[in-house]
């Protein structure tokens, strides 16, 4: 049996809600979590006919990567689209999910794929998140510091890019009298007590503290676990909005725009001035990236693809940097397969399926 949160665990560990945006809301949007689940319906918008369609195919979870609202109902009468759908979905008892921002914060998510279809290389975060990480410092028994890394770092400390169980560590010595209502784990009640220990340094990105301290109490020997948290102004080049990356061979602007076009398969594709110079370097966000114009320009991007640019927006390029605005939809249509190959990988046995509902709401001649 696979419950909802089975499913939803699997979409969390992958992009979790923490790395959302401020504004945004993600997560389980309606229905319960422990109920059986006997489907999922991927989809890039939830609108009536995606959900007409999961009652069809017998689906009772929808996954989706716009939320059907960013703020609160007041009233849930039927007398819009989004109310229409929360009726439907607890008459019929449908858990809806929607992976946002968040999922365009992860490397492999929404601006990954757009990355992956135009084979784009040496790809990293065009705007890393700020303010995201901690430091954590320890002091553990020389005899237990192992455990204690091994613990911390299976929690989710310890990454900094492609390495993991990244720590610092240094010999040194700890003093401490263990008062009358004590159990020390070495020294004697009343008495000052010097213990070879370890200075173990780490990093963790800040909504796994709950998770990464409960591995350090549970690991560490001490009736007291003596620890500091530090807030890092460090970027955090493992989470964030937008790609960046290396064409394997220039091309010429006309050329890749019209292969941008038919890869995205794009009604229209609005650009700026050519440059008349050959493309190797791109920039992509998913969905709305005009307020990223600036960062792919300091990245030197030959050409940003995104959308939603808006007239003057245009002009801010300035003849440094080719813009390309593809559309909002045709720039995260593909996120549905993400959450597909995620989903079907480990629920292999279990029906998951693509929505065939085209819910664009853009439409051209």
């Amino acid at each position: 049996m696979v419950q909802i949160q089975d499913i939803l665990n699997e979409l969390e560990e992958f992009a979790p809600s923490a790395l959302k945006e401020d504004f945004d809301n993600v997560g389980l949007l309606v229905g319960n979590a422990a109920t059986e689940a006997t489907g999922v319906l991927i989809t890039l918008d939830i609108t009536e006919k995606v959900m007409d369609e999961a009652i069809d195919l017998g689906c009772n979870l929808v996954v989706a990567h716009h939320p059907i609202m960013l703020s609160g109902l007041k009233k849930i009468n039927g007398r819009n689209a989004t109310e229409r759908i929360v009726i439907k979905a607890i008459q019929h008892n449908i858990a809806i999910y929607a992976s946002h921002t968040n999922a365009d914060s992860v490397i492999n998510g929404v601006s990954g794929r757009m990355c992956e279809k135009l084979g784009l290389q040496n790809c990293k975060i065009l705007a890393p998140k700020k303010e995201s990480l901690l430091k954590l410092v320890t002091f553990v028994p020389a005899d237990h510091a192992e455990k204690v890394r091994e613990a911390v770092f299976a929690a989710g400390a310890g990454q900094i890019g492609n390495y993991d169980a990244c720590s610092y560590n240094v010999n040194g010595q700890g003093t401490f009298r263990a008062g009358d209502n004590t159990r020390p784990y070495v020294g004697e009640k009343g008495q000052i007590h010097t213990e070879a220990e370890v200075r173990i340094e780490t990093i963790l990105p800040a909504y796994q503290k709950g998770k990464v301290l409960s591995a350090l109490w549970k690991a560490h020997p001490y009736e007291e676990v003596a620890y500091d948290l530090y807030p890092l102004a460090n970027e955090w080049p493992s989470a964030g909005i937008g790609m960046v990356g290396d064409l394997p061979d220039e091309v010429d602007e006309a050329t890749f725009l019209n292969r941008v076009k038919n890869k995205f398969n794009a009604g229209c594709v609005r650009y700026t001035n050519l440059l008349n110079k050959p493309v190797k370097r791109v920039a992509v966000c998913g969905g709305s990236g005009s307020f990223l114009l600036g960062k792919a320009i300091a990245e030197k991007a030959d050409v940003f693809i995104t959308g939603d640019f808006k007239y003057h927006q245009f002009a801010d390029a300035e003849d440094r940097i080719l813009i390309a605005d593809i559309g909002h939809f045709e720039s995260e249509q593909y996120t549905k397969e993400v959450f597909f190959e995620l989903l079907t990988k480990k629920f292999s046995n279990f029906a998951i399926h693509l929505s065939n509902v085209n819910t664009n709401p853009v439409n051209y001649l």
